[in-house]
């Protein structure tokens, strides 16, 4: 089956949340610069860096036919973003500050084709009470390194998380009710309704 959009976005766990949704897609990433700008809110920034991921890869792209579906995710405490950790310092940091809290996780999903839409998912994240040697192996599996917030819901981080309120598929990079939202508002059939069960 031929592809259906592009996805720009080098994430695994995107990918493989597309697959799991059945959508066909091809891969193309365009670096952008992706830090928030000087009072910009948490929720603007994953939208704009959603929208601008898609619109890099289809400005490359030139006059492709498929859409182009950009995507951002963000672990937010206290009104501040937390991004990848850096080191095992600072995954440390994040853990220890998330630990016994609750915190939000903002995950933007863009189309771009001829026209644009974005859309905005929210979730509320709440932790266990973490200790200092269980942060520290959970660096030395080697998981926090290339996760917001230091922590992939995906994984071994589930071992820390009370309770969920909001969407467990944008908790993991890619809001899956959204994504189909705009896939449906842009003429883009998820599920093959063409044959009788």
């Amino acid at each position: 089956m031929d592809a259906q959009l592009i996805l720009a976005s080098a994430s695994p766990r995107r990918q493989a949340l597309l697959r799991q949704a059945g959508i066909v897609f091809r891969q193309q990433v365009t670096a952008i610069d992706e830090s928030p700008l000087h009072n910009e809110s948490a929720e603007d920034c994953v939208v704009r860096l959603a929208l601008e991921k898609a619109r890099a890869v289809r400005q490359h792209e030139g006059e492709d036919e498929l859409p182009v579906l950009g995507a951002d995710t963000s672990v937010v405490l206290d009104g501040r973003m937390l991004g990848k950790p850096g080191g095992p310092e600072q995954a440390r940091q994040m853990l220890q500050a998330l630990s016994g809290r609750e915190h939000r996780v903002l995950s933007a999903v863009a189309l771009v084709r001829e026209r644009e839409a974005v859309r905005l998912s929210t979730s509320r994240v709440w932790f266990r009470p973490l200790e200092a040697a269980e942060i520290d192996a959970y660096w030395r599996t080697g998981e926090p390194r290339d996760k917001a917030g230091g922590y992939a819901i995906q994984g071994i981080g589930a071992l820390f998380i009370e309770r969920l309120e909001g969407s467990y598929t944008g908790v993991m990079g890619l809001p899956l009710y959204e994504t189909g939202q705009l896939l449906q508002e842009f003429g883009i059939q998820v599920l093959d309704n063409t044959h009788d069960s």
